[in-house]
């Protein structure tokens, strides 16, 4: 669902970029606030594990099309909606600005329409109430709940870049017929990440059910970072091997964007629309940072894993970090 900058124009993509920092900045207070650093090394990891997911397209049988997953509801689960936000966020702007996987201008759009979508509305609105609020989650609960708050996200997700493209007018693609086929193959796409989503949780939940966030929240006492140690070597093994080895699996078929943009106008590629010193500028920007563009090496995986890692922890050790107490004199 990355969206290109060809979709949009300035003016939408300034105030989606506006509103993404807004969230960046409520995000980055409520984790200071309200996170142990205990998580921080658990959110790299989990970042470098859904960037790795999400190089992982499945097929939807009989379309033509295929999905990944956007990993926002199961960051939820495991950090909590603001380090689930902040996360999801760094992986999205590794994946611009290292892989030039969606515009540059269009990067507040894609924050707003797959990372907040999925944290910040279907988690808490969906996932908790379904899943409930008491440990341990059952694994019914989490299995409707996950499949529920995916296709939740997704169709918000595929709702608002229907609207920002209307909004751009920078394209010939017809209101109806977009909005029809984005929700309808993201539906699908929805019912899959749910199903990828439940298993991850499942596995979480037994064989190390504190790392879910309702266990925390339920638990008076705070897990020591040490507790996760062993699960985050098992996530970060785990994100190695899809970067590394199972990239190969992934279907080559359109995703759900590109589908819909080739069922209207026959192919999935648009002309450059934006014009002027802003879009040039940023064009030019994403072209000088981009140095694995289209993932078009056989290490993307692991390379951008490990940028995924080391952002997350600067920017959540940042975050965390608490002012040394002065002692009075």
């Amino acid at each position: 669902m990355h969206m290109a900058d060809a979709l949009v124009s300035p003016a939408v993509a300034g105030a989606a970029g506006a509103a993404a920092i807004a969230l960046l900045a409520t995000a980055a207070k409520k984790v200071k606030t309200g996170t142990s650093d205990s998580i921080v090394p658990l959110m790299g990891v989990m970042g470098a594990f859904i960037f790795a997911a999400q190089m992982i397209n499945f097929s939807i049988p009989g379309t033509g099309s295929s999905g990944h997953i956007v990993g926002g509801i199961l960051l939820g689960a495991v950090l909590g909606p603001w380090a689930a936000f902040l996360t999801l966020t760094s992986v999205l702007v590794v994946q611009c600005l290292i892989f030039a996987d969606g515009g540059l201008m269009a990067l507040g759009c894609n924050v707003i329409n797959m990372a907040a979508m999925s944290t910040l509305v279907a988690y808490p609105l969906v996932y908790r109430p379904i899943a409930g609020r008491h440990a341990p989650v059952k694994p019914w609960r989490i299995s409707a709940a996950a499949v529920a708050a995916s296709i939740v996200g997704l169709e918000l997700g595929a709702l608002l870049v229907t609207a920002e493209t209307e909004m751009s007018g920078v394209t010939a693609l017809p209101w109806n017929e977009f909005l029809t086929l984005m929700c309808s193959i993201h539906l699908f796409i929805g019912i899959g990440e749910g199903i990828a989503t439940a298993a991850v949780l499942y596995f979480i939940r037994s064989y190390k059910p504190d790392m879910l966030a309702a266990c925390r929240e339920a638990s008076a006492e705070q897990t020591h970072a040490r507790s996760y140690s062993k699960a985050a070597w098992i996530f970060i093994g785990a994100a190695l091997l899809l970067g590394g080895l199972f990239t190969w699996i992934a279907s080559s078929d359109p995703d759900g964007l590109e589908w819909s943009i080739q069922s209207i106008t026959g192919s999935a590629d648009l002309a450059p629309a934006a014009s002027g010193t802003v879009a040039s500028v940023l064009e030019s920007v994403q072209t000088s940072t981009s140095l694995l563009p289209d993932y078009g090496s056989t290490w993307s995986g692991v390379i951008g894993c490990a940028i995924v890692i080391t952002l997350v922890w600067i920017m959540a050790a940042l975050i965390t970090r608490k002012k040394p107490a002065v002692k009075k004199l």
